[in-house]
């Protein structure tokens, strides 16, 4: 069930009508049902895991609590984290070990192999796994009080709106609201339903669109050329940020609605002017988990320089290896290490060398914006490609291969359209970075009239224009 689908908003319609109109202390269950008929549309045994992880991190929160000493403590968090693990490993990362360990015996000579196994991935097991465990985690830290009503826990790991691909809420934050009783509110209405438009636009007009064209060459990347895969590349880089964001921004709305404030999740991360930055303001809920949980505990920036590095290389790797089994991940995590490492000794050069300013400079501003944007494209190679021998061939072409024509796709005129929807996002974006439009649920300075022309034009162009897609992106995470 997608959320650009008839079946979601007949789901979303109904659970709101009812959310309203019933009494406080039924619309946690009410939730709860929602989310696992929302889940089980995929499959239903995909519940049965969510529900274990759920009742796992439900009754280590408890014991954490009521434990003393701390050894005991320890233990029931190491159950929370081993316990709740184990199903993702298994299912994600399981057949990724064995074609490994079968890849290593053909080098040493070994007839032996291992067969793969027959199993599928959950939708979402990454998200909703993490957000059970940050609550344990909290829960040890005392960083948010233990929650004893199991339906209001249960709602907090399946809400709906976020549970396929986040944001990946705090307990801190999401799991409080289940306790206030929520009222129709007009603006809350008003604002959910605009941003649920936005991002329905982003993901099944642009990012669909452009999936056309990114998915046909990735396909085959040895039968193009350089600039054939470098417009691929900058249009998966529009793409995946289309449709993650876009699912974002209607998880968001849709909670919006119903009263409920998620976290943002993406603040214009193209028009960031430093690596770091772009971690900053890309996937934020992801991010700020892992500097939470794994950077911080390693010791963050709090030691010698050397050991800084080494914190940051295994937090991208860990992030690189949470976004799939498959070396191109990994990559991809490394690489953007490599940018960290750069960049940090580049700004140290700077310091010691700059007599000018340069920072100052609008010129030097824009420079690393475009910098960083194509830095973050390259990198996507590695995300995209299908595997890590397509990923160097499309490297090798981005050095060598630079003859020929552009490769415009099936249809000339939907590729110029990609082009024009690309123009058209990051013109928006501009005016969000200036808050002339607004980003989430800023003030915007455009008149009233002018946000009702611009939200029945997305409209308009949803219905006409827009491609129908199976899934989002991050769905496979």
């Amino acid at each position: 069930m997608l959320f650009n689908s008839w079946e979601f908003i007949g789901l979303f319609t109904i659970t709101s009508i009812l959310y309203f109109n019933i009494s406080h202390k039924f619309r946690a269950l009410l939730l709860l049902i929602s989310s696992y008929v929302f889940y089980i549309s995929w499959r239903w045994d995909f519940a049965l895991v969510m529900l274990a992880v759920t009742l796992i991190n439900y009754y280590s929160g408890l014991k954490i609590e009521q434990s003393e000493p701390i050894r005991k403590k320890q233990y029931y968090l190491w159950f929370a984290l081993i316990s709740s693990l184990i199903p993702l490993l298994y299912l994600k990362y399981a057949n990724f070990f064995i074609a490994n360990v079968n890849n290593l015996s053909q080098v040493f000579g070994s007839n032996s192999s291992f067969s793969s196994l027959d199993v599928i991935l959950p939708v979402g097991i990454s998200f909703f796994t993490f957000q059970a465990l940050s609550y344990s985690l909290d829960v040890f830290y005392n960083k948010t009080k233990v929650e004893r009503n199991v339906i209001n826990f249960s709602v907090f790991v399946a809400f709906f709106p976020q549970l396929v691909a986040g944001p990946i809420e705090r307990s801190s934050n999401l799991l409080k609201q289940f306790r206030v009783q929520h009222s129709f509110n007009r603006l809350n209405f008003i604002d959910g339903c605009k941003l649920f438009i936005w991002g329905l636009f982003k993901k099944v007009v642009i990012a669909d669109r452009l999936a056309l064209y990114v998915d046909r060459i990735y396909e085959n990347p040895d039968l193009y050329n350089a600039p054939t895969l470098a417009v691929a590349t900058v249009f998966f880089a529009i793409q995946i940020y289309c449709d993650f964001s876009g699912y974002s921004d209607m998880a968001i709305g849709t909670a919006k609605i119903l009263g409920f404030d998620l976290m943002q999740n993406f603040n214009l991360p193209y028009l960031s002017k430093s690596i770091a930055e772009f971690w900053r303001r890309w996937h934020i809920s992801l991010s700020t988990w892992f500097s939470d949980y794994l950077y911080k505990p390693l010791g963050g920036s709090r030691v010698k320089y050397q050991r800084w590095l080494y914190n940051i290389l295994i937090v991208f790797l860990v992030s690189g290896f949470w976004h799939g089994a498959n070396w191109t991940f990994i990559a991809w995590g490394f690489l953007h290490a490599l940018y960290y490492f750069f960049e940090s000794w580049g700004d140290l050069f700077l310091k010691r060398v700059n007599q000018l300013n340069l920072k100052n400079l609008r010129v030097y501003k824009l420079f690393k914006i475009v910098l960083v944007f194509l830095l973050a494209c390259y990198a996507w190679v590695f995300f995209r490609a299908s595997n890590i021998t397509d990923a160097f061939i499309i490297s090798s072409k981005f050095v060598s291969d630079w003859n020929g024509s552009l490769y415009l796709g099936a249809s000339t005129v939907t590729f110029f359209l990609s082009v024009i929807l690309i123009i058209l996002l990051f013109v928006v974006q501009i005016l969000q970075s200036r808050g002339v439009a607004s980003l989430y649920f800023s003030k915007s300075q455009a008149h009233p009239i002018w946000q009702l022309i611009w939200y029945v034009m997305l409209l308009l162009a949803i219905t006409t224009i827009g491609i129908s897609s199976n899934s989002f992106i991050y769905f496979q995470f």
